[in-house]
C-alpha cells in the first residue's frame, strides 16, 4: 500500500476516489464524502410534543445530511433560521420575533418589520428604533432620534 492510497478512501454517494481530509466529494459535490455516515453539521432537537402538527420546540443550527440549511420551524422556533409563533433566530419570521433580521406582530431585532416594533432598523406600525418608518393611519413617518 502506498501512502497516497493510504490517504484515499470512497465517497460514500460515488464511490470515486477521495482524499480523507476533503471537505466535499469533487465528482458529486457529497460533503464529508470519506466519512461512511454523516449526518450533517450543527444540531438539531425536536420535543416529541406537538401542536397544531408544529414540533413544541425546534432548535436547529448547521447544515443537513443533504448539505442543505437547518430550518427551525416549530411553537417555539431556535436556530438561525426560523419559523414559528415565537421565534429566536439570526433570520425569521413569527408571530413574536427576536433576532437579527425578522418579521413579526411584535418583533425585536437590528432589521425588523412587523406591527410592534423594536430595532435599530424598524418598519412597522408602531416602531422605536434609531432609524425607523412608522406607517399610522396610511402615513408614513421617517424617525430620526
Amino acid at each position: 500500500m502506498t501512502t497516497e492510497s493510504a490517504n484515499l478512501a470512497a465517497c460514500r454517494d460515488c464511490q470515486h476516489a477521495v482524499s480523507l481530509s476533503a471537505p466535499a466529494c469533487p465528482h458529486c459535490g457529497a460533503p464529508a464524502p470519506a466519512n461512511a455516515e454523516w449526518s450533517g453539521s450543527g444540531y438539531e432537537y425536536k420535543s416529541s410534543a406537538t401542536l397544531l402538527g408544529l414540533p413544541l420546540v425546534h432548535v436547529a443550527f448547521g447544515r443537513d445530511r443533504h448539505n442543505r440549511r437547518r430550518v427551525a420551524t416549530g411553537i417555539v422556533a431556535i436556530g438561525q433560521f426560523g419559523r414559528g409563533v415565537i421565534t429566536i433566530a439570526q433570520f425569521g419570521v413569527g408571530a413574536v420575533f427576536v433576532g437579527q433580521f425578522g418579521v413579526g406582530m411584535l418583533a425585536l431585532g437590528q432589521f425588523a418589520a412587523g406591527a410592534c416594533v423594536a430595532a435599530q432598523f424598524a418598519a412597522g406600525l408602531y416602531v422605536l428604533g434609531q432609524f425607523g418608518l412608522a406607517l399610522i393611519h396610511g402615513h408614513a413617518a421617517v424617525l430620526f432620534p
